[in-house]
C-alpha cells in the first residue's frame, strides 16, 4: 500500500475498507455520546442541553407528522430521529476530522457511496415492511405494484429502484463534492503545492472558513431532505393508492 497505509482488510471472505469502517463507527460513537450528554439529568425545568435535545426531537417528529399523517405514523418517530441525527453528524465529520497519510482515514461517512446507498436501502426496506405490516403481503403487493392499473407493474418496479438510487446518491454527491472542494481550497495553502504562494495562502484561509460554514448548512439540509423523503416513502406504502 502507498505510504504503508492499510486501506482494506479481509473478514469472512469479504473485503472491508478501513476508511469506511472507521468513519462510520466514529459517527456512531459521536451520535451516542451526543445523545447521552444531552439526555443527562432530565427535569421539568429543562436545561439548555435538554432544550436542544427536545428541539431536535420535536423537529423530527414534525417531519413524521407532516409526511405520515395516517394513524400509527408516530411509531416511526424514533427511526426518523436517529436517522436524522446520524446523517447530520456524518455530513459534518469531514469538515473537521479528515486526517491520514496518503488518504483520509476519517471523513464524512456520507461521502462514501456504499454508506449512503446502505442507508437508502435500510429506509426502503423499512418503508416496504411498513406496507406489509399494514396491508398484509398480498394487500401490500397489490397496493404498491398493481394500482392504479396492473399494467403499471414494470414502471412501479423501476420507480422503487430509482427511489433507492436517488435517495442514496443525492446525499453522496453533495457531501463528496463539498469535501473535494474543501481539499482543493486547502491545497492552495500547502507549502509543497506548486500552485501555493503567499497570496494563495491568504486567499485560501477565508475561503476555507466560508465554505466550511456553507457546508454545515448543506449538511443540515441534506439530512432534512433524506429523512423527509424516507417519511414520504413510508407514507406511500401505508396509504391506499
Amino acid at each position: 500500500m502507498p505510504g504503508g497505509t492499510l486501506k482494506t482488510f479481509q473478514f469472512l471472505g469479504l473485503t472491508f475498507d478501513w476508511t469506511t469502517v472507521i468513519s462510520t463507527l466514529s459517527a456512531f460513537i459521536i451520535v451516542l455520546a451526543l445523545v447521552f450528554f444531552l439526555s443527562r439529568n432530565l427535569s421539568v425545568r429543562p436545561s439548555k442541553r435538554q432544550n436542544l435535545l427536545e428541539w431536535v426531537i420535536d423537529f423530527t417528529n414534525g417531519i413524521v407528522k407532516d409526511q405520515i399523517p395516517v394513524k400509527g405514523g408516530s411509531s416511526y418517530n424514533l427511526y426518523i430521529f436517529t436517522l436524522f441525527l446520524f446523517i447530520f453528524v456524518s455530513n459534518q465529520m469531514g469538515l473537521f476530522l479528515q486526517f491520514g497519510s496518503d488518504a483520509s482515514q476519517i471523513k464524512s461517512p456520507t461521502s462514501i457511496p456504499l454508506v449512503t446507498l446502505t442507508l437508502a436501502l435500510i429506509s426502503m426496506v423499512v418503508a416496504h415492511f411498513a406496507g406489509v405490516a399494514r396491508f398484509g403481503l398480498k394487500g401490500y403487493f397489490k397496493n404498491t405494484f398493481l394500482r392504479p392499473f396492473p399494467a403499471m407493474f414494470p414502471l412501479e418496479i423501476l420507480d422503487q429502484l430509482t427511489n433507492l438510487l436517488t435517495l442514496g446518491l443525492r446525499i453522496y454527491g453533495n457531501i463528496f463534492a463539498g469535501e473535494l472542494l474543501l481539499n482543493l481550497i486547502a491545497s492552495l495553502a500547502l507549502p509543497n503545492n506548486s500552485l501555493s504562494s503567499p497570496i494563495g495562502f491568504i486567499v485560501a484561509i477565508p475561503l476555507e472558513l466560508i465554505w466550511q460554514g456553507f457546508s454545515v448548512f448543506i449538511g443540515a439540509i441534506q439530512a432534512f431532505v433524506f429523512t423527509t423523503l424516507t417519511s414520504v416513502y413510508i407514507s406511500q406504502m401505508i396509504t391506499k393508492e
